[in-house]
């Protein structure tokens, strides 16, 4: 295994909630995959671990938010055990493989959360 990047966000929760009481639809929208959505109470901890995983994600790829992907093409669903994994729109998987200079990777994930913090750290392999 050859690590192509690493890296760790935190997010403070608290601030998360005052941007969900000015305006939740929209930053929802804009940082939650549909995936992400479907069928969970969406608050201000699990927006946070995601908001995070995703910022930790744009970290490894080097690029931050913008360049190669946005939020919203970051999928961050549990598997039935519970343990986090990333998925990558097909679109923008595409760019971030470019970007990597590879034909595939692998992408590792690992969400703490303790009140009023959450935390993610990436690594991607390939």
């Amino acid at each position: 295994m050859s690590i192509l990047g690493l890296g760790t966000d935190i997010v403070n929760i608290k601030r998360i909630e005052k941007i969900l009481k000015k305006n939740k639809k929209n930053f929802i929208d804009k940082i939650l995959h549909s995936k992400e959505k479907k069928g969970k109470k969406i608050t201000a901890e699990y927006l946070s671990k995601k908001f995070s995983a995703k910022e930790a994600f744009s970290k490894a790829l080097g690029t931050g938010i913008g360049k190669v992907i946005q939020f919203n093409e970051i999928i961050i669903i549990n598997k039935s055990n519970g343990k986090p994994t990333i998925q990558i729109e097909k679109k923008a998987e595409k760019r971030v493989l470019k970007k990597l200079k590879v034909n595939k990777a692998k992408y590792f994930i690992s969400i703490s959360d303790d009140y009023p913090f959450a935390l993610a750290t990436v690594i991607i392999s390939k």
